[in-house]
This record gives C-alpha cells, structure tokens and sequence, in this order.
C-alpha cells in the first residue's frame, strides 16, 4: 500500500466524512514519508491547514503501535540472533527524535535482552554520557552484557571522535566488571553504523 493510501485511511479515523487525500498529500508533501509524518513533533504538525489535536493524536497512536510492535520482537528474545529486528526496533524508536537520545540495552548470560532503557537525553548534537551510571546499571539488573545505541538527529550515523572517545571508556569501565560490549549502534534518517562492523570495538 503506498504511502498516501496508508496515511489517507489514518487520518479517516480523525476526520470521518471528509476526503482525506489533500491532507495525506500536504503531510507528504511537507515530510517526505509515511514514517517521517507520524514521527514529527506535534507543533509542526499542526502548522498544516487541517491538521488539529485529533488528528495529532491519531498520527501518535499510530507512531506508539509502530514502536510497541517493534519492542515485542526483540525484548525477552536473544539479541544477537535477532539482529534485523533489534536494528528495526533502535530505528523506529530513534532515528527520527530530533535530540541526541543515549539507550543502553541490557542482556543477560544468553543475550536474552532484559531492558532497554534511555541512559540520556542532550540536544540536536550532544548527549553527555556517563560511564559509571552505565556500569551501575548494569550490575543493579545482573546483566552480562550491553549495547550501546544513540541517535544522530543530523541523519548522518557516522560515528564522531567523540563518539569513539567515549565508547572506549565504557569499553574499559566495564571490562574490569566482567561486562561485555557488544556493540555501539549510532542510529540516522539514512541508516545505521555499528562500532563492531566499522573496526572500532
């Protein structure tokens, strides 16, 4: 189903009785994509002529299921053999969230993932990363292992210096705790980097 199609049929729940194509179209137009509108803050949002609170509401209903339906593949599940799903989940959950977003994601001795939780939030190009918290929460939640996953709101997941920098010291921090380091995910509009595949872990 096209992306005006799909859009056309969310916004009828919102606005029943009325053509929903300009909308869906004026949406599109203006984002780019089905993904891009249920995404946008609800501010810009509403600077589209037709769009009100219950159309805002509708596109964030829909935005949350995409989110749910992507954590249930991969929460309680082994991570590392769920790798598509992991990266779709990390996708839909940041790679549109116009600030820096820090998660770290907690596996247990099977790389089953156990929590998923957001360690910070910075502005559109830093987040301020805390080594020791990490670790700390590691050891609360018994876990054996972690990833690392943040977003470039830029579009561009390129890792910076910074990026690597800091990377290394919960590298180092948490090896001397018996935890591993799976991965560095840094998550963008146009796709993802992996400290792992790029030599850097």
């Amino acid at each position: 189903m096209p992306d005006y199609e799909l859009l056309e049929m969310t916004l009828f729940a919102a606005v029943p009785r009325r053509d929903t194509k300009p909308l869906a179209k004026a949406l599109l137009a203006r984002f780019g994509s089905f993904a891009e509108v249920i995404a946008a803050p609800a501010a810009r949002l509403m600077e589209i002529k037709g769009v009100g609170m219950s159309v805002v509401q509708q596109l964030k209903i829909v935005e949350a299921a995409a989110h749910r339906s992507a954590k249930t593949k991969v929460i309680n599940r082994p991570a590392l053999s769920s790798w598509t799903a992991l990266l779709d989940y990390c996708t839909a959950a940041m790679a549109r969230v116009t600030n820096q977003e820090f998660r770290v994601l907690l596996l247990d001795r099977k790389n089953v993932l156990i929590a998923d939780e957001v360690q910070n939030r910075g502005t559109v190009d830093h987040t301020p990363v805390y080594p020791r918290e990490i670790i700390k929460r590691a050891l609360e939640l018994s876990a054996s292992s972690i990833i690392l996953v943040h977003n470039h709101p830029s579009g561009d997941p390129t890792p910076s210096k910074a990026d690597i920098a800091m990377t290394r010291e919960v590298v180092t921090a948490a090896r001397t705790l018996g935890i591993a380091v799976h991965d560095h995910l840094v998550i963008g509009r146009s796709g993802h980097a992996g400290f792992k595949s790029l030599g850097l872990l």
